[in-house]
C-alpha cells in the first residue's frame, strides 16, 4: 500500500515540476534519450504533441523520478514537426495502443491537440493508467465526467495541467485567505490577455468560448480554491478585433457567492497583455493582489 501512496504523491509532484517549467522547456535539453530504467522511476509516455505545451516533456524527461517509454502522434505533419525539437529527440515513436501496452506504464500525458483530449485521457484510465491532461480540458462536459468518474472508480489520478496552481505567488495568496488575514471576502477579479497572432486566433476560433475557453481556465481554478463553487455564473464573449475570423476574443465572466462577486476577463487583443495577467482578491480586512502571474 505505501508503494502506490508514494507513486501517487510523486507523480502530483513531478506533473507540477512540469507544468511549472513548461514555458522554459522547449529549448532544454532533454537529458536522456528515455532515462536509464530503475526500479523507483515511474514509467510514463506522452499521447499527441499537437498542444501549445506539448514541449514541457522535456522537463519530465530531465527529472530522475521518471522514465520515458515513448511517444503518440499519429498526425504525420505534426509528428515531423516535433522530430526536429530537442524535447522529443531520441524517443521511441509508437501507437497509442502500443504506449498504453507497455509493460509497467504508470500513467499517460495527454498533450494532444485539445479537441482529443479527453479521448486519449479516456485511452488511458480504461488501461488503468494515471493520466496528465493538459489544459482546456477538451470541449465535452460529459466526456469529462465520465473520465473522471472512471478514475475514481479505478483509484487513478487525473491531473489538469494549471501551473499556477504551484505559483509561490499563488499559495502565498491562499495562505493569506485561509488564515483569515484579508477579513471576509467579498470580491475577487482576475485577468489573463496576451495580443494574438493571426494563426492562433484561427486556430482558437474553432472553439466557442474563444479566449475565455483558452485562459478563463487558469482564473476560475485559483478563484474556486479562494472561494469554492460559485451559486451562479454569467458569462458575455464578443468579438472585438477588426480581422474578420470570428473568434470571441473579448471575454468576461461573473461569478456569484452568497456574499461576493468575482469576475475574470480574458482577451486576445491586449498589448503586452501578459505583465498585467493578475489576480486581486479584496476582503473586510484588507486587500492582496498578484501581478503579474508569470514570475
Amino acid at each position: 500500500m505505501q508503494r502506490r501512496r508514494d507513486v501517487l504523491r510523486q507523480l502530483a509532484t513531478g506533473a507540477a515540476v512540469a507544468v511549472a517549467g513548461g514555458r522554459r522547456s522547449a529549448g532544454a535539453e532533454p537529458g536522456g534519450s528515455t532515462g536509464a530504467a530503475g526500479p523507483d522511476r515511474i514509467r510514463i509516455g506522452q499521447i499527441g504533441v499537437g498542444h501549445a505545451h506539448a514541449s514541457k516533456l522535456a522537463v519530465w524527461r530531465q527529472s530522475p523520478d521518471y522514465e520515458v517509454v515513448g511517444i503518440v502522434e499519429p498526425d504525420p505533419a505534426l509528428r515531423a514537426r516535433a522530430e526536429s525539437q530537442p524535447a522529443f529527440q531520441g524517443l521511441p515513436w509508437m501507437t497509442q495502443e502500443k504506449l498504453l501496452g507497455q509493460p509497467g506504464l504508470q500513467a499517460g500525458l495527454v498533450e494532444t491537440e485539445v479537441r482529443r483530449s479527453l479521448d486519449a485521457a479516456e485511452a488511458c484510465v480504461a488501461a488503468g493508467k494515471h493520466v496528465h491532461v493538459d489544459k482546456p480540458a477538451g470541449t465535452s462536459l460529459v466526456q469529462l465526467r465520465r473520465v473522471l468518474d472512471t478514475a475514481a472508480e479505478k483509484r487513478l489520478l487525473v491531473q489538469m495541467g494549471y501551473m499556477y496552481r504551484y505559483n509561490p505567488g499563488i499559495e502565498l495568496l491562499r495562505r493569506i485567505v485561509a488564515e483569515g488575514w484579508l477579513g471576509e471576502i467579498f470580491e475577487a477579479h482576475a485577468a489573463m490577455s496576451k495580443a494574438m497572432p493571426s494563426p492562433s486566433r484561427r486556430d482558437l476560433a474553432a472553439y466557442p468560448g474563444g479566449t475565455l475557453f483558452e485562459f478563463g481556465g487558469y482564473l476560475i481554478d485559483m478563484i474556486y480554491k479562494i472561494l469554492g463553487p460559485a451559486e451562479r455564473v454569467v458569462g458575455f464573449t464578443q468579438h472585438a478585433a477588426a480581422a474578420d475570423d470570428g473568434l470571441a476574443d473579448n471575454g468576461l465572466a461573473v461569478l456569484a457567492y452568497p456574499r461576493a462577486l468575482a469576475t475574470i476577463r480574458s482577451s486576445g487583443l491586449e498589448v503586452q497583455g501578459e505583465r498585467r495577467r493578475h489576480i486581486v482578491v479584496c476582503g473586510t480586512e484588507g486587500t492582496c493582489q498578484v501581478q503579474p502571474l508569470d514570475t
